[in-house]
């Protein structure tokens, strides 16, 4: 049979606000023939081009953007394509001076109507079998004239445009699209974002949700933002938010309530100036611990000795009134120097040669270390450091990991906060973990195949420059509550916070059980001189729309690290392992302990046994206090714990992801190791990877040959209303729920899901002569 083909390339393309607005590449070819055989529910496009390079340069000054996006994209096919670009409108954007330019040439375009465009989709959407351009039902579409790509030509497509952007509770909103079609087989070669932001005010809070893009605070009122992103499948809408306030700290607090019954969600960021009067510098004292045991030899120790230089060298360029020492450790108990020394050209010079001299040899003696290390600090007043790093076990003096922690408690008499650096698998990542909690620290994590200068480094650069230390953040309600009322902030994350320092921001997340107007009072220490600093507030009733939805998944995110590290050092709780199992379905947040879960015949409804059975793996897994596996585990722990940023949508199509899926990131099966996920067996990691998938708000698990939305229950499955995939009711139902849910029905396979209270079961079309 003949067919009309659209192979759909979503590119980043014309949006810089909450309301996503997309650009969608389409081309036509009016000539090939597919036929669609059994069991194929879409019609999958030839490789016919491929999108070498988008590059996306933003300008923002105050809420206004200039925005240029360039695309280039080469058809690799033997004939001319006959390309059309078509770019849905959002929804009150603010957008001016929309220009298109093709290979140079400005390219003339018509704008529809929200009727007209609703019937364009649902052309689309109908000849491709793809619902891709679903969400964006009821909103208006510019269309281009149609252009021919010769064969093994490239082509490249320019925008130009510029758009007010939205402010909410001081923070301006930015949205670039990088989502890509979820049927698309080909990866973008090479995707760039940079988004330069200047202000009248001082920049203060800087902040993705969606990704980890280098941020550069050239000076109080400049920043500048970068993403660089290859071969690039799928991938999360680039989200950007910035606040302004002058002063040593701004603040800002997102707040996301979708259901009023029960508490909301708030995500607080705290951020210091850029440049601060160096007559403000707070002085601080660091003493680097490391172990030079036999198992440090080779390249590990000429690693370690970088680090000890990169701190040194940090020291002799910013640290003028700092304090350090170091402390090597073996068998035996080695420091640079018996006390502190001041961070002057000559002790640090005398330092470098003493790094230099580090061999590695001998047992492992940690509690000696840490007794040494911590009984050098004894001014309460100025903040105080541990970096310690170690490869192994004890092995020589006191072996007992809780009589060790005990100890450095005992010892630590200034609480000083420790570092805590485990290198390779054989190190008790237990014993590091009780060392940083109780020392309100940080344990960091290092793979026997990372550098672990490059670690040490990264970590040190953010402590480096105190500005506000021992904070504590209170909100205030100006209403009269009973004693007995609960508080109206609680499970607040995290739990013990530590200083704000130069370049880095404060990220709290928490639940509120009171709404409206507050004051967040931000108090801390300069020197020995207490400083508070108060801003007003407001926490939303009811949320009208998801947008700020990752404040939920944020939050959920930490509270399953907050969660396993409750039962990983203070012992077993089945209260805490039924929140486990809740958490993990609600989010689609899988853990080694859940991973179960993701068992197509293992029921989600089937409430005690995943209880048992996620308690027995807790107590099995966790009971690793070394090796690969327990290594992995707490990894996994830390990183959930001090996430910034929520967990990652995968796509609805498994032709899009490949074995891409949900877990904690929605990442290729292939990074699973990268991503530490804990997973020893092959097949399990598989399962967690391609049968779970976080969509917007909702979490999908791959069920009894059908995608289930995890919040249906057992009574509402069996009430479902059927729709056929692609049929009149389908439609209608996509044009009533509008693009904020239309997200949800691009499916290849049935899915059963609930839509504002109702419950849906969408089956594709079935194939003629099933």
């Amino acid at each position: 049979m003949k067919t009309t083909l659209y192979a759909a390339v979503a590119v980043c393309l014309l949006s810089l606000c909450a309301d996503s607005l997309f650009a969608q590449v389409v081309f036509i070819d009016q000539t090939t023939t597919i036929r669609v055989q059994p069991n194929q529910r879409r019609i999958v496009a030839p490789s016919s081009y491929r999108i070498k390079e988008v590059d996306v340069q933003a300008t923002v000054r105050d809420q206004v953007a200039q925005v240029q996006v360039s695309q280039v994209f080469q058809n690799t096919g033997s004939r001319a394509l006959e390309t059309q670009l078509i770019f849905p409108l959002p929804q009150d954007a603010a957008i001016s001076g929309l220009t298109l330019v093709v290979d140079g040439k400005e390219l003339a375009g018509k704008l529809h109507t929200k009727a007209e465009a609703r019937r364009i989709y649902e052309a689309i959407v109908r000849k491709r079998r793809d619902p891709a351009l679903l969400e964006y039902m009821g909103q208006g579409l510019f269309q281009t004239s149609v252009f021919p790509v010769p064969p093994g030509k490239e082509s490249r497509v320019e925008i130009r445009y510029s758009q007010l952007l939205k402010k909410d509770n001081g923070l301006v909103d930015l949205m670039i699209p990088i989502s890509r079609s979820k049927h698309c087989n080909r990866p973008v070669d090479l995707m760039k974002i940079t988004v330069r932001l200047s202000a009248g005010d001082s920049i203060k809070t800087v902040y993705s949700p969606t990704h980890d893009a280098s941020i550069d605070r050239t000076s109080d009122s400049t920043a500048v933002c970068k993403l660089q992103l290859r071969n690039v499948f799928t991938a999360d809408d680039f989200r950007l938010m910035y606040g302004t306030r002058n002063g040593l700290v701004g603040m800002n607090v997102i707040s996301y309530r979708p259901n009023p019954k029960e508490d909301g969600y708030f995500l607080l960021l705290a951020s210091p100036e850029v440049k601060v009067d160096p007559s403000k510098k707070i002085p601080k004292t660091t003493v680097f611990v490391l172990d030079r045991s036999g198992s440090m030899n080779g390249q590990k120790m000429e690693q370690a000795r970088g680090a000890l230089k990169y701190f040194l060298n940090q020291l002799r360029e910013s640290g003028e009134g700092d304090l350090f020492n170091i402390v090597a450790y073996d068998s035996a108990v080695e420091s640079f120097r018996p006390e502190l020394q001041r961070a002057d050209e000559k002790s640090i010079q005398k330092a470098l040669g003493f790094v230099d001299g580090l061999f590695a040899g001998g047992s492992t003696n940690i509690d000696g270390a840490l007794t040494t290390s911590l009984g050098m600090l004894t001014n309460p007043q100025r903040p105080s450091y541990v970096m310690f790093l170690t490869d192994g076990l004890p092995t020589v003096g006191v072996r007992n990991p809780n009589q060790i922690a005990a100890n450095a408690k005992s010892n630590n008499k200034i609480k000083a906060r420790m570092f805590n650096f485990g290198v390779g698998y054989d190190v008790n990542s237990r014993l590091l973990d009780r060392l940083s909690r109780d020392s309100r620290g940080q344990s960091v994590y290092v793979r026997p195949n990372e550098d672990i200068e490059s670690r040490v480094a990264s970590l040190y650069g953010k402590i480096s420059s105190p500005l506000l230390t021992d904070i504590a953040v209170d909100f205030d309600f100006d209403v009269e509550r009973p004693a007995s009322a609960p508080k109206p902030i609680n499970r607040r994350y995290p739990r013990q916070l530590t200083d704000l320092f130069r370049g880095e921001q404060v990220v709290i997340v928490g639940r509120y059980k009171q709404s409206g107007l507050a004051k967040v009072t931000l108090t801390g220490h300069v020197g020995g001189e207490q400083k508070t600093f108060s801003f007003p507030v407001t926490l939303a009733k009811k949320s009208l729309d998801e947008s700020n939805g990752f404040v939920e998944k944020l939050w959920a995110a930490r509270r399953i690290g907050e969660i396993i590290d409750d039962l990983d050092l203070n012992g077993h709780n089945q209260e805490l392992v039924n929140e486990l199992v809740q958490l993990s379905i609600r989010h689609g947040i899988m853990t080694p302990y859940t991973s179960f879960l993701a068992d197509e015949t293992v029921a989600l409804g089937a409430g005690e046994m995943n209880r048992r059975r996620a308690r027995d793996e807790v107590g099995a897994q966790l009971s690793r206090e070394s090796g690969r596996s327990g290594f992995n585990q707490r990894a996994l722990k830390e990183r959930l714990q001090n996430t910034n940023r929520a967990p990652q949508a995968a796509p609805a199509s498994r032709v899009a992801s490949g074995t891409a899926g949900g877990g904690f990131a929605g990442k290729a099966l292939s990074e699973l190791d990268k991503l530490q996920l804990g997973i020893e067996d092959a097949e399990v990691a598989y399962r967690m990877q391609s049968n779970v998938r976080q969509i917007g708000q909702k979490a999908f698990f791959y069920k009894k040959n059908r995608w289930q939305d995890s919040s249906v229950s057992n009574e509402e499955e069996k009430k479902a209303v059927r729709i056929v995939q692609f049929s009149k009711e389908y439609f209608e139902l996509a044009a009533t729920q509008g693009g904020k849910l239309a997200k949800y029905l691009a499916f290849d396979e049935s899915v059963v899901i609930n839509l504002d209270g109702k419950t849906y079961q969408i089956d594709p079309t079935p194939i003629e002569g099933e």
